[in-house]
């Protein structure tokens, strides 16, 4: 069965499944230290909203057709998507291939078909890992280090100078709002002093790419918004960020824009309501079962989202095809009570029109 919406097609102008894949450009920001130099970060000129202007370029992430296989289980399903600056959302359930997608961007394991490209490089070479900084799930730090002393030490494994890393440290600790409580030890680091010291590693070597993997999981709500504000600062720089969650709800309030995995492949991409409104005109196959299959499918042709309907053999029930999938379920939802029909069996059985189903169903029932 065909995704929801098809791939796009990389070059066309459009990376997006719906709409854009990508976040209209934002602005680069620099800012000329005292120095003479041009300083990593300038949290001033971020504030004042001060920006230089932007030259549109080639996408800072591109991958085309790609997939990876682990032995016999495939990770990722030919995977096409094309970002530039700006958030983009990657939601979907766990083992949906997010974790690993976000590793093929980051050149940390080769794509078996298609390629990936970071500023035009080839992911897996060190020209590309320049512009990236990776933020994975899961931390392993020297817990008895500081949280300064450890963004310091990577700084150094960068490359850089001590009087460089220094600076950068301090910097990127500014940026993430950990400088005054940079002194303490990893060990005491709640989870969210933890992510923002993750993140201000990523940031050190002033990367166009962050990708970051479920940043916002664990945190308390005070935690996650002054998060969320740190990344819509870095956006406002003119980076491209890739924020990883198995909650659409999470991601509500940093970004409308996101893309959708299932099994392994990018099923949606765009934003929130245009994915809800393409959903609508796509015909969804359902299976029903009752203990009165005949009178349901006679209410059911009724119905006017009920494109089609066939009855199993038996007593199996019958498989609707249905637009506009929300009112559909409050239609039967209402018919099981007004007729009293007993609803046995309910599944939905297009896989990934499933999985985009419960996204936004979910999200919807939440408010968002």
């Amino acid at each position: 069965m065909p995704d929801v919406l098809e791939p796009a097609h990389p070059g066309s102008g459009s990376g997006a499944l719906v709409g854009q894949a990508f976040l209209p450009a934002v602005h680069a920001v620099s800012d000329g230290g005292a120095d003479g130099q041009t300083r990593m970060f300038a949290p001033q000129v971020a504030q004042t909203g001060m920006s230089a202007p932007h030259t549109p370029q080639a996408p800072v992430l591109l991958l085309e057709h790609v997939s990876k296989w682990y032995g016999p289980v495939i990770g990722v399903n030919q995977v096409t998507l094309e970002l530039r600056p700006g958030i983009t959302g990657l939601v979907g359930h766990n083992g949906s291939g997010k974790t690993t997608l976000l590793r093929l961007a980051a050149g940390q394991v080769k794509p078996d078909l298609g390629r990936v490209l970071v500023r035009g490089q080839d992911a897996w070479t060190a020209a590309a890992k320049w512009h990236v900084g990776y933020c994975p799930e899961l931390d392993r730090f020297y817990e008895e280090m500081s949280g300064r002393r450890f963004v310091q030490a990577m700084a150094r494994l960068c490359g850089f100078p001590r009087r460089e890393a220094n600076r950068r440290t301090e910097d990127a600790l500014t940026l993430v709002g950990m400088r005054d409580r940079a002194h303490k030890t990893l060990a005491g680091y709640s989870k969210g002093m933890r992510q923002r010291i993750k993140l201000a590693q990523a940031l050190l070597h002033d990367p166009a790419l962050l990708l970051l993997d479920e940043p916002l999981s664990g945190i308390d709500p005070i935690g996650r918004r002054e998060s969320i504000d740190v990344f819509h600062r870095l956006a406002g720089m003119g980076k491209c960020l890739l924020i990883s969650s198995h909650e659409l709800e999470e991601l509500d309030k940093l970004t409308d824009h996101v893309a959708i995995m299932a099994a392994g492949r990018i099923v949606a991409v765009g934003e929130v309501p245009r994915i809800r409104d393409l959903l609508d005109d796509h015909p969804l196959s359902v299976r029903v079962a009752s203990d009165r299959n005949r009178a349901l499918a006679a209410a059911l042709l009724d119905c006017e989202d009920v494109v089609g309907l066939d009855r199993l053999p038996g007593d199996e029930g019958l498989i609707v095809r249905a637009r506009h999938p929300r009112r559909f379920f409050e239609k039967i939802t209402a018919l099981a009570i007004e007729e009293n029909i007993e609803i046995r069996r309910l599944e939905t059985l297009d896989e990934s029109t499933q999985d985009v189903l419960g996204y936004l169903l979910g999200a919807a029932r939440n408010g968002s």
